[in-house]
């Protein structure tokens, strides 16, 4: 097999050929067909992500594949299954060894490189604007970095819900995007006006807020008495603090969001939440956005891409010829 290996924090991943790791109890060896490309990615990388696995380590936290072994007490799932796995690292490679419990079956019709990007954005906006928010028809909803592969799914899902999106991203071309994933509102991230614009449309009820840094107070101060403030991430590289006076003022919740951290604790929210994504792909009311698709051999132009913030949508590797 082939993987992109980190050998110390901050470095390029170099590609190696290697032996395939074995199965054990409750593993599955799987052929990886396709990896999505997560922010995630370039933190672990950087050895800066709050849960690093120890070098070595193979990159790639999602992934979608066909099953080649299963190890033993794994009963519900067989060899020839495809599956979409949130593996937290290993995807950067041509097989792997992953838990059973994080394989989720993949419909029939569902191409691999879009299953494959479907677990961590569609799982984190799903969960924490259901579970956590509780968004509901009709609130206003405030999505930061819209255009990007989270943020894209929080406008889709708070559209399905009944939301009124409105769109927060840098530049005509993103904004445009934002609208045809379901955003009824757009404003440029780097507008002077943005506060005076959010307020203008009545006050924010929830705030989906994965890039952090310049834009955190603007979208503070326009919440409505009562808002939720969701912090995702921190795309920015800037972590915001926090004005308690603000809070006090309008009884606002800041609340943090972290969905691997679900997934560790309360693995069976984690699970009802892609049931309920699955299904809602199969009725047509979620579409995934796969904007970049690379080979294999050039996954770290990929994420050069990511890192330079010029993506739209989700990066994804394809394992295919």
């Amino acid at each position: 097999m082939q993987a992109y290996r980190v050998n110390n924090p901050g470095e390029r991943p170099v590609l190696l050929d290697m032996s395939p790791p074995k199965v054990t109890q409750g593993q599955v060896a799987v052929r990886i067909a396709a990896c999505a490309l997560n922010f995630a990615d370039l933190l672990m990388i950087r050895g800066k992500y709050q849960e690093m696995p120890p070098l070595p380590f193979t990159p790639g936290l999602e992934l979608c594949g066909r099953i080649t072994e299963v190890g033993p007490g794994v009963s519900s799932l067989a060899v020839g299954d495809r599956v979409a796995i949130f593996a937290g690292s290993g995807g950067f490679a041509t097989h792997g060894v992953f838990d059973a419990q994080r394989c989720v079956k993949v419909p029939d019709a569902l191409p691999d490189v879009e299953a494959a990007g479907l677990l961590v954005a569609y799982g984190t906006s799903h969960l924490a604007l259901t579970d956590r928010a509780r968004l509901q028809p009709g609130e206003t909803l405030v999505v930061t970095g819209a255009a990007g592969g989270v943020g894209l799914t929080a406008v889709e899902i708070g559209a399905a819900i009944g939301a009124q999106v409105v769109a927060i991203a840098r530049g005509a071309d993103k904004l445009a995007i934002a609208t045809k994933a379901g955003a009824h509102e757009t404003i440029d991230s780097e507008d002077p006006e943005l506060t005076h614009k959010l307020k203008a449309l009545g006050g924010v009820s929830v705030v989906y807020d994965s890039v952090g840094g310049d834009l955190f107070k603007p979208c503070l101060r326009a919440c409505a008495p009562e808002a939720r403030y969701l912090a995702i991430g921190f795309a920015s590289g800037d972590v915001p603090q926090i004005p308690a006076n603000i809070l006090l003022v309008k009884n606002l919740t800041v609340q943090g969001f972290y969905w691997g951290g679900v997934l560790s604790y309360a693995p069976d929210r984690v699970l009802a939440s892609l049931q309920d994504i699955f299904a809602m792909v199969d009725r047509g009311e979620l579409s995934p956005k796969v904007r970049h698709i690379f080979p294999f051999e050039k996954a770290l132009d990929a994420l050069d891409l990511l890192e330079q913030r010029k993506s739209t949508g989700k990066v994804v590797i394809s394992m295919q010829d």
